[in-house]
């Protein structure tokens, strides 16, 4: 019967759910918007939005936006240097405070996005997805997900993986709610924003096990 219920919700409820509230968030932190890409202008130039395709539903790429929160320093080869060099202070402070991320509020309301869903990830990575990896592109990315309220940047791929694959398989009004509180309180105490060995996460590379063991 909960399953039920969790079909009725995924196909009925979540998307008009998504757009009113990302309309109303939208028009409640207009004046948020406003001071973030004045100081994005002045303290890291422009462009202030960063745009980059990412995976979504089904695999359908969007573009995706973002407050920029790195400079774009590059080497004497014109290479863009390394990430932790171009992450300033400000922009760490954008990171760990998801103020980033406002902008995908405006992927929420076109539709390329929901406010709760596996996180998009790059599009360099699909060739690198086993059949459970792929299964995260049965919904809508979200602007956070259970992976984000249960480690962020903290735990594993293959831990991310596992718990964006429980969510697509247990996608419902109440989970989606408690995911939302969890996220508020990570950013709150800002946990989980790097991983133990880079100043974001590392690059995923594949993995050498079969679907099959991450069935639980």
């Amino acid at each position: 019967m909960s399953h039920s219920k969790g079909g009725i919700y995924r196909r009925f409820i979540k998307r008009p759910m998504d757009f009113i509230l990302s309309l109303i968030a939208i028009i409640i932190l207009c004046p948020v918007f406003l001071i973030v890409a004045i100081l994005v202008r002045i303290k890291l130039g422009s462009p202030i939005i960063f745009k980059q395709n990412r995976p979504g539903l089904n695999e359908k790429i969007f573009m995706m936006y973002k407050f920029r929160t790195m400079t774009d320093e590059r080497d004497e080869n014109g290479d863009l240097l390394h990430d932790s060099i171009r992450l300033t202070r400000f922009g760490s402070f954008l990171r760990s405070t998801s103020l980033d991320e406002l902008p995908e509020l405006i992927n929420i309301l076109k539709g390329d996005m929901s406010i709760i869903g596996p996180r998009p990830l790059l599009v360099q990575y699909l060739p690198l997805y086993n059949e459970h990896h792929k299964r995260r592109h049965e919904v809508r990315p979200g602007l956070s997900g259970l992976a984000q309220a249960n480690g962020r940047n903290a735990i594993s791929w293959e831990e991310k993986f596992d718990l964006d694959v429980r969510y697509v398989d247990n996608v419902n009004f109440v989970e989606d709610w408690k995911i939302i509180f969890m996220t508020i309180k990570k950013v709150l105490i800002r946990e989980g924003i790097s991983s133990e060995t880079t100043v974001t996460m590392e690059p995923f590379k594949g993995s050498k096990k079969e679907s099959a063991n991450y069935e639980r």
